[in-house]
Order: C-alpha cells, then sequence, then structure tokens
C-alpha cells in the first residue's frame, strides 16, 4: 500500500473536499491510501511551508508563501511534471489571479484547487426588517453600521489585508514604491477609513475572522450585513447554518467598486514526498473541472477552475454565490510572494491590527511597516 498523508485548514471548505477526492481517488487507486491533517486557518496563513514539507506529501497552501517555498526548494515545480496541456487549461479558466499567484520565478508550485476573495454577505430578512437596503457606497456602509447592523472580521491578518483593499481604492497601489508598502499619505488615510469603519462595527470585530464572522451572521439575528470578507459558499447553501446568507460584489469607493486582496487556497507536493507519482496523479484528479464542478464543489469545496463558478446547477445549490462573487474574484489584487513576504505579512498584521485596538499616529505604524518591509527583504535575499 502507498501512504500519501496531506495538511490543509480546518473548515468545510477546506477539509471535507480532500477528504471526498482522497476516497474516491483510493477507489480508483485500490494501492494507494492519502490520509489528510488540518490545522486552523491563522496556521493556514503563517505558519512556515519549511515545517510542513518535511512532515507531508501533499499541502494545501497560500500563495504568497510561494517565495519561500522556492528559495528552499520545498515544493515539486509543477510544470516539469504535468503536462503543457493541461497546466494550459488550468490558466484558461483560473478565477482571477489565483492560477498565475503560484508561479514564481519561471516554475508552477501549487494548483489552485480553491479561489476566494473578500465578498459580501448579507441577510435580506433582517435589512427588510431594518427597512433598509444593501449599501451601494462606503457612505451608505457607514450608515448602515451606525445602525449596529454591520460586522466585519477583523484579527490581524484581515484587518492587513483590508488595509491593502483600501489604500488600492485610494489610488496607490501597495509595494510600488522603493522601501515603502504605500504612499504615506495614502496609508494614513486608508488606516482611519478603516479603523473608523471597524469602531462603527459589531462588538468582538475586532476578535473575529472570516469563519466567526459568516457563521454570526447566518446564526444570529443581531447583525444584517458584512461588507468583506473572505467567501465560503458553505453559508449559502441549504442545511449549512440557521439561515442563507446572500452574497455579492463590494461597494462603490469614489465611484468603483473596492478591489479586494485575492485568497484561495492551492494543492502542492513536497520535495520530500517519496511517491511523486501518485501524488501528482491526485492533484491532477483534484484539480481537473470534472472533479473541481462535481465531487469537489459538492462536498462544500469552493473550487479554483471557473467552469464550476459558471455551473448552473452548482448555483442554484448556493444560492447563486458563485455567479454573483465571480467578478469581484475577477478584479482581486494579488499579494507578493517575495520569500520574505509572510514574516513581513505576520509583523504587518499586528501593528495594523494594534492601532485598529489603541489608535496613535498613523504615521508611526506606517513607518514600522516600511521598517517590517525592510527587515524581511533584507533577511531573504
Amino acid at each position: 500500500m502507498i501512504e500519501l498523508t496531506g495538511i490543509t485548514w480546518n473548515h468545510t471548505r477546506g477539509y471535507l473536499p480532500m477528504v471526498a477526492t482522497a476516497q474516491r481517488f483510493s477507489e480508483l487507486h485500490p494501492d494507494v491510501s492519502i490520509t489528510w491533517h488540518k490545522r486552523s486557518l491563522q496556521q493556514f496563513a503563517d505558519t512556515p511551508l519549511s515545517d510542513l514539507a518535511t512532515r507531508f506529501d501533499l499541502m494545501v497552501i497560500d500563495h504568497p508563501s510561494i517565495g519561500e517555498a522556492a528559495q528552499h526548494n520545498l515544493l515539486l515545480p509543477l510544470d516539469r511534471y504535468l503536462s503543457a496541456a493541461f497546466l494550459a487549461d488550468q490558466a484558461a479558466n483560473s478565477v482571477g489571479g489565483s492560477h498565475a499567484s503560484y508561479n514564481y520565478d519561471h516554475h508552477h508550485y501549487a494548483l489552485a484547487i480553491d479561489a476566494a476573495t473578500p465578498v459580501c454577505g448579507s441577510r435580506p430578512d433582517l435589512l427588510q426588517r431594518a427597512n433598509v437596503e444593501r449599501p451601494a457606497t462606503w457612505e451608505d456602509l457607514l450608515a448602515l453600521a451606525r445602525r449596529g447592523l454591520v460586522t466585519v472580521p477583523a484579527i490581524p491578518i484581515d484587518s492587513l489585508m483590508n488595509f491593502f483593499m483600501l489604500a488600492n481604492a485610494l489610488g496607490a497601489e501597495p509595494f510600488t514604491l522603493a522601501n515603502e508598502v504605500t504612499a504615506e499619505a495614502v496609508g494614513i488615510h486608508a488606516l482611519q477609513l478603516l479603523r473608523e469603519l471597524v469602531h462603527l462595527s459589531a462588538a468582538g470585530s475586532l476578535d473575529r475572522d472570516p469563519i466567526r464572522t459568516w457563521q454570526l451572521l447566518a446564526d444570529r439575528n443581531t447583525v444584517a450585513y458584512c461588507p468583506f470578507a473572505y467567501g465560503y459558499s458553505n453559508y449559502s447553501r441549504p442545511g449549512y447554518a440557521a439561515n442563507i446568507l446572500h452574497t455579492g460584489g463590494l461597494v462603490n469607493f469614489k465611484g468603483s467598486p473596492l478591489r479586494s486582496t485575492l485568497g484561495g487556497a492551492g494543492l502542492a507536493i513536497s520535495r520530500t514526498c517519496r511517491h511523486a507519482g501518485h501524488a501528482l496523479a491526485y492533484a491532477e484528479f483534484v484539480a481537473g473541472p470534472s472533479t473541481q464542478t462535481t465531487l469537489y464543489a459538492y462536498s462544500g469545496g469552493q473550487p479554483g477552475h471557473r467552469a464550476a463558478w459558471l455551473d448552473p446547477a452548482l448555483n442554484v445549490a448556493t444560492n447563486n454565490f458563485f455567479s454573483s462573487t465571480l467578478a469581484t474574484l475577477d478584479g482581486a489584487w494579488v499579494r507578493p510572494r517575495f520569500p520574505g513576504f509572510i514574516a513581513f505579512q505576520d509583523a504587518a498584521s499586528n501593528l495594523v491590527h494594534a492601532y485598529l485596538v489603541h489608535g496613535g499616529p498613523e504615521s508611526e505604524v506606517l513607518d514600522k511597516m516600511n521598517s517590517a518591509l525592510d527587515h524581511a527583504q533584507r533577511k531573504d535575499a
């Protein structure tokens, strides 16, 4: 018996489709057994791949870690093993920048089996009860928040992602200036905007990640709207939570929709895998359009293949989650992937979160973020 092990994150969206696809693959290949393990959402964002790659054959990973993986030779470059035709199909059917986000230094290190970015979610019944419509603009959003009807995930990592989103909205794409996360005036304004919204949002927002945010919105009758949180189609499926959520794009800011920060997940194979051929066959099975639009999606997964997002039956089964948010994913901004980015992301997340909690001079927060960026770039240069 050939045994493979994998690591993903601890949620229906992250875990169950991997278990389901592993079971089916083993039925088709009786000599292969695949066991999936899980970690928290926070660990998914910041656990070093250097640790995971020594313990697991298969890894569901976040794209900003690809630079580290390439520098330390942790993952198989899939372009050397999978057919050009298969990878071309993956590229042609990418949801936004999902496929390309796993390219680094002319090699491809993971298959985009999952696609996500912050989208809005609402409870139409509660909005109707309050006699309000879903907000269309940033000003509408703040007005709704002042009525106590808004929540937003604002733990450190999500606060940083939303800071990037607001910097983009203010016309200064992050990491385009040498030695600066973003232009100082824009960074100051973005921090102020984010802090205003977070402090108008429902109590506990600073401690909630997207999963807990969607669970609150679906199960409780205290808030009616979330303007941006990494989408989870599970909460738009009948029977998953107490209420079905309605999802859509982001509010307009200065006349244009906000551009959120791409997330999602890729399936990678460790260099230490002793049965690489079987691991590659499984990865291709999971990422292919047939599995993505059927077994993977209906096991609670959020596919990375565009065919699933356009599939009419899947949209009926998810209250049109995929069709209503696809444009937002297509427009999402992709974070850098240089080797030190994860270290920077950890430090900057905590800086933004501390500012949201305690306040203080925004220029000092930006200076510390720039120092963290410089340190991360020097460390892995």
